[in-house]
């Protein structure tokens, strides 16, 4: 028989922008004693609800289990973009792993925005839910870049990238920063604790549990029926589906090193007001540059700026947040040079070595999906239905997905931040010479 309790704590959401403006304050309820379900999914992120909803609409008895709260980790920290595509891109795709992974996958990149769209329609998810993103360019070089993804997306079959001169670009963001861009119309922007918060209501309206505050300690995957243990409970499930991404930590050691925390940073001002607002961002679409290390920024629905970039390979935190990203902010927009910033944070992602998430089993009944690496907002909903679909019985797109071969990062565990770092030096050079 389950058992759970109540948990009085605010589960130490970071002191976040998004934080303090979440419009649903749950009352945390803790895993306590033995329950029985049909599927246990681990981590209740965007990849571990859009499994559970999908799932719950099918009629499966569904548990999550949380070591926090809902959108604890990176769902509830990151920059609110809905950007179509993977980290590598499709020409890398298609000449590591061939035409066929290519052609599949350009078929799908477009798939996770479209979910998080039906969410937010059919469950009334309140998230500000605005559409357009924009990539930036700052040298002629990664004009070249955007072309040929404008190309090679239409060969695709999707054909929804504008590309922008300089006057085009100004006059969706008002910077002399950039030399052009391009336009993604079925891209858009969010806030992104609210979007995770709302597709937990929408699970538990289906009949779904969520357990909070109950960090997994093991994960008991080669019975038949396996096992998820906290300190204080333990759920035993015909299907357990691991999604802790970058916060899952050691409990299943298998997976430990197929991915790398990495960390990244954010700030938000204090409210601009409408006018500089407007004249900054005209068209209220959120926006990354073409770097490697890019920064990311878009308007808030209180016309706020929220600007991110930055990494820390390893996962380790900035001494200070503001002095790494507000030089950049002002570089961007010279206008706000010395604005107030009201909150200051940071988050980590899940690294793949080849910046494909990855997508599997271990032992016959435990699934498995991580490795974002810093495209998760879409990544994660795109396979949180995949595994849906392959629990469910239908695994023709789970295993072109899980086939893809992974590679450890060089180093091992105790030098791949020092290995990637030195080949995040290379890039960044290439970036500043324009090559």
């Amino acid at each position: 028989m389950s058992a759970t309790k109540s948990y009085a704590g605010d589960g130490g959401y970071p002191a976040s922008y998004y934080a303090a403006t979440r419009n649903i304050v749950r009352t945390p309820v803790r895993l306590e004693g033995r329950v029985e379900t049909d599927i246990c999914v681990v981590g209740a992120g965007y990849t571990g609800l859009a499994t559970a909803i999908h799932l719950a609409e099918k009629g499966y008895k569904v548990t999550v289990v949380e070591g926090a709260q809902v959108g604890w980790g990176a769902s509830g920290r990151n920059g609110g973009q809905i950007v179509n595509g993977l980290n590598a891109s499709l020409p890398t795709i298609q000449r590591r792993f061939g035409e066929d992974a290519a052609r599949f996958i350009g078929g799908l990149v477009q798939e996770g925005g479209r979910i998080i769209r039906r969410l937010v329609s059919r469950y009334r998810i309140d998230c500000d839910l605005k559409s357009g993103n924009i990539y930036a360019a700052y040298t002629s070089a990664h004009m070249k870049e955007l072309e040929a993804k404008q190309a090679l997306w239409r060969r695709y079959g999707m054909d929804d990238h504008l590309l922008l001169d300089r006057e085009g670009l100004r006059k969706l963001v008002n910077s002399e920063a950039y030399c052009g861009g391009m336009l993604d119309i079925t891209g858009g922007h969010m806030h992104p604790l609210n979007l995770v918060l709302g597709e937990a209501r929408a699970f538990e309206s289906l009949g779904g549990t969520i357990c909070e505050m109950s960090p997994v300690t093991r994960v008991d995957h080669k019975a038949a029926r396996p096992t998820v243990h906290t300190s204080e409970g333990e759920v035993s499930a015909r299907i357990v589906v691991l999604c802790g991404n970058a916060y899952l930590g050691d409990a299943v050691p298998e997976l430990v090193s197929r991915v790398m925390p990495v960390s990244t940073q954010m700030i938000t001002t204090a409210p601009l007001g409408e006018e500089l607002a407007d004249a900054l961002i005209p068209s209220d679409m959120c926006v990354e540059d073409v770097r490697y290390i890019l920064d990311y920024f878009r308007l808030s629905a209180d016309k706020r700026m929220i600007f991110g970039g930055g990494t820390v390979y390893g996962g380790t935190d900035p001494a200070d947040v503001v002095a790494k990203l507000q030089p950049n902010l002002e570089k961007v927009f010279p206008r706000l040079k010395g604005v107030k910033i009201d909150y200051a944070w940071s988050g980590n992602f899940a690294l793949s070595f080849t910046r494909v998430p990855q997508m599997g089993r271990i032992g016959a009944n435990t699934y498995f999906a991580h490795g974002y690496s810093g495209h998760g907002v879409t990544g994660s909903h795109l396979f949180g239905r995949t595994l849906a679909e392959a629990i469910d019985g239908d695994q023709s797109r789970f295993d072109m997905f899980a086939k893809l071969p992974w590679y450890p990062f060089p180093g091992g565990r105790m030098f791949r931040a020092q290995y990637s770092t030195i080949g995040s030096w290379w890039y960044s050079f290439k970036d500043a010479v324009g090559w």
